[in-house]
């Protein structure tokens, strides 16, 4: 399938320049084997550098992606550099996946290696499966043997994702604990072949959020084949504008939507969410937060859905009625009585900067009529 025709491409060609730049300039820095870029290179891949790079005569400036803990980015990559895995753990929407995604990228130039966790998943969409027409023919065989993103990684050297891995059953989780202690996965039915050795480069990074954390717990076994990072909530209003402005220019350009974002009603939004998740206001109002999850992807999301309307059914002018609309959307779909601490959010804050603010603030807050 040609690139251009996908919705969302992954990272290692979402960001291909930028890759190969970095692995030209590269040079003697000390690289793990098996990784495509020295971790200096990657921490750059992610968190940006200031001097522009050159590839085939032509500049290309390495953009920050991760806007976050930069001390965090760099711990997750020395762990990968090691022998035991990275768990990402934290609320929903704090960019855990996003960060798995653009360490793959870089270190193994492959971030479509994944499991997706679910009550569904099974041993055999771990490790392994068998192609049965093939096996029944000619018995077992590797020709035969259908490889799971586990044992791929395994055998190519690469990074696996395993992401929101607390949804799987315990016993499934249990199935990672010796390949992550030895690095072997053994098919007992191909016998002496049957032992795969892991080759240098593989790891695995999981993702797993704290608000999941009752549905199954991780054993203290397999947690210890772990090495924990905690992905916060971003706590500066201006930095979750930045990624909201950020993600919401992205995927407008794969709909090919000929808009730009407007920043006064990101800046707007991000405050909203800001201050309903932290529980205060910027002027000092004491505020009950929503039981729901108050993420940035949740308020990128709410950005985006608004943009659209714009776009397709009003004039380019994001309306502040239907941002409204869809924010009520976005907090009253885990319980309706968050809608209530909204509408007092409304009737106190926004009322608030509204009459100390006017423009947009005024318009913000006359289309509380959509608090229903």
């Amino acid at each position: 399938m040609n690139a251009a025709n996908q919705i969302r491409r992954p990272a290692e060609l979402r960001y291909e320049k930028e890759l190969k730049a970095l692995e030209k300039a590269d040079g003697d820095n000390r690289k793990p084997e098996g990784w495509k870029l020295s971790p200096r290179a990657v921490r750059d891949f992610i968190l940006g550098r200031r001097e522009p790079l050159v590839l085939d005569g032509e500049e290309v400036r390495i953009q920050k992606k991760y806007l976050g803990n930069d001390a965090l980015v760099e711990r997750c990559i020395i762990t990968l550099a090691g022998n035991r895995g990275l768990m990402l753990v934290g609320e929903p929407g704090t960019a855990k996946t996003m960060l798995s995604e653009l360490l793959s990228a870089a270190i193994s130039g492959n971030s479509t290696n994944t499991i997706q966790g679910t009550a569904g998943t099974t041993e055999d969409m771990i490790k392994y499966s068998w192609n049965y027409a093939l096996l029944l023919a000619n018995g077992p065989s590797r020709q035969a043997l259908v490889p799971s993103p586990l044992y791929t990684g395994m055998e190519k050297g690469i990074l696996t994702r395993f992401e929101e891995i607390t949804r799987t059953p315990a016993e499934i989780q249990d199935s990672l604990i010796s390949v992550m202690s030895d690095k072997v996965l053994n098919v007992p039915d191909l016998g002496e072949e049957g032992l795969l050795f892991a080759r240098p480069g593989f790891n695995v990074i999981g993702t797993a959020n704290t608000r999941d954390k009752g549905v199954n717990e991780m054993s203290s076994a397999l947690k210890r084949r772990f090495n924990f990072e905690t992905v916060q909530p971003v706590r500066d209003v201006r930095l979750e504008k930045q990624i909201i402005l950020n993600e919401v220019r992205e995927m407008s350009r794969s709909a090919g939507l000929k808009m730009e974002p407007d920043e006064d009603a990101a800046e707007l939004l991000a405050s909203t969410f800001h201050e309903l998740r932290e529980g205060v206001s910027s002027m000092g109002h004491r505020i009950d937060s929503p039981g729901g999850v108050m993420s940035t992807a949740e308020a990128v999301s709410v950005y985006y859905q608004t943009m659209m309307n714009a776009y397709y059914y009003g004039d380019g002018h994001m309306e502040m009625d239907c941002m409204v609309q869809n924010l009520v959307g976005a907090v009253r779909k885990e319980s309706k009585e968050d809608l209530e601490k909204l509408r007092s959010y409304f009737y106190t804050v926004v009322r608030d900067k509204s009459q100390k603010e006017g423009g947009l603030w005024k318009n913000y807050y006359e289309a509380r009529r959509q608090l229903r």
